[in-house]
């Protein structure tokens, strides 16, 4: 059995099939007799997979999500028992590999989110939650310190007084709770999950996969601009560069011709 599905999806049904950005990307934890826990096997098949994507030129945008269940109950215990700090890097891989993704990234969470799996979550560079979505952090309550960046993470997500309460007070989110404190971007019905995070992966992969590549590239870089003249003078050589761009003359004649018709 294949430990992670790879579906690729049209962003636009009438796209040409092989055009670049004209799909995106679902992957999917596929071990649900396991929870789909971040084991060995688990993890060198999301990197086989996260390479294999990125290589695709017609991927513009990916999803990330879970066999139900769950989404993804961390690592796996009896690994945890002999943890090394290598045993303990190879899983952090498999959310790692996620986190460094050029392309961007949803998480869709479909049900429980456990420690190592709550942190491939917080990798992704944006979450929806279904309702029965559960956000446990649960790294005190096995006696065990936080790994994986987890708290630099969620910090910055959600600030100071929602990590402590997931990480020290033990607080358990759902899908509303985390919509409430900005875990996710929203929360929405259980069955309704895979059409949210789809409708917006597919708008991100319309958009051109080199322009959305360097977005992604300038938000993150935003994270250490501490003012607004800083941050006009980051923006301006790629938007410059954007506006000498094929995709940018084309769009603009489009949209020229649209506003003339009118």
């Amino acid at each position: 059995m294949s430990l992670v599905l790879t579906d690729i999806i049209p962003a636009d049904p009438a796209a040409p099939a092989d055009a670049q950005g004209s799909a995106y990307a679902v992957l999917t934890l596929n071990n649900p007799g396991e929870r789909n826990t971040l084991t060995a096997p688990l993890v060198a098949e999301i990197v086989a997979a996260m390479d294999a994507i990125e290589a695709d030129h017609r991927v513009g945008a990916i999803v990330v999500t879970g066999a139900a269940p769950a989404f993804c109950a961390g690592a796996n215990l009896g690994n945890l028992a002999e943890a090394t700090e290598e045993s303990l890097g190879s899983i952090y891989e498999g959310f790692l590999r996620i986190a460094r993704s050029e392309l961007p990234t949803i998480a869709a969470v479909n049900g429980a989110a456990v420690g190592a799996g709550m942190n491939l979550a917080l990798g992704c560079d944006l979450r929806i939650a279904a309702r029965r979505a559960k956000f446990d952090t649960r790294f005190l309550q096995i006696g065990i310190h936080p790994g994986g960046g987890h708290t630099w993470m969620l910090r910055r997500i959600v600030g100071p007084q929602a990590t402590f309460a997931g990480v020290v007070f033990g607080e358990v989110m759902d899908g509303a709770e985390a919509e409430r404190v900005g875990l996710v971007h929203r929360c929405v019905d259980d069955d309704q999950l895979l059409a949210a995070a789809g409708a917006m992966a597919a708008r991100a992969a319309l958009a051109p996969r080199e322009l959305v590549i360097e977005v992604k590239k300038t938000i993150q870089a935003m994270a250490d601009v501490e003012t607004h003249p800083a941050a006009v003078k980051r923006e301006l050589d790629p938007q410059v560069w954007s506006t000498r761009q094929p995709w940018f003359a084309e769009r603009l004649a489009a949209l020229q011709q649209k506003i003339s018709s009118k």
